[in-house]
């Protein structure tokens, strides 16, 4: 099982990856309802970064779905024991590790 870190932090663009060899990845925003998972890299802007690592949002912590409003609206994620509304075009930018 290999896994690396990797911070890149560029003049517009920050970003987080962790590499795992034995799962795929896919965006938080694909996850259903009582779907669990791993957060592998944030791929935001600097100050989103910031604010998502402030709430919990760090590569290597587990993230579950709660549950998602309709139309495209808000998903209610629990990451550690925080909850937080995040809206979905945010959530894309969050992948996580498949299980």
């Amino acid at each position: 099982m290999c896994k690396s870190i990797t911070l890149c932090d560029n003049k517009n663009h920050s970003q987080l990856s962790l590499y795992h060899s034995m799962h795929d990845t896919i965006e938080l925003a694909a996850l259903k309802p009582g779907e669990s998972a791993t957060i592998s890299s944030v791929h935001a802007d600097r100050g989103l970064s910031y604010r998502l690592a402030a709430l919990g949002f760090r590569v290597g912590k587990r993230i579950e779905v709660i549950r998602q409003a309709k139309f495209s609206g808000p998903l209610h994620v629990r990451v550690g024991t925080t909850d937080v509304m995040l809206r979905r075009k945010e959530a894309e930018k969050i992948t996580v590790l498949a299980a």
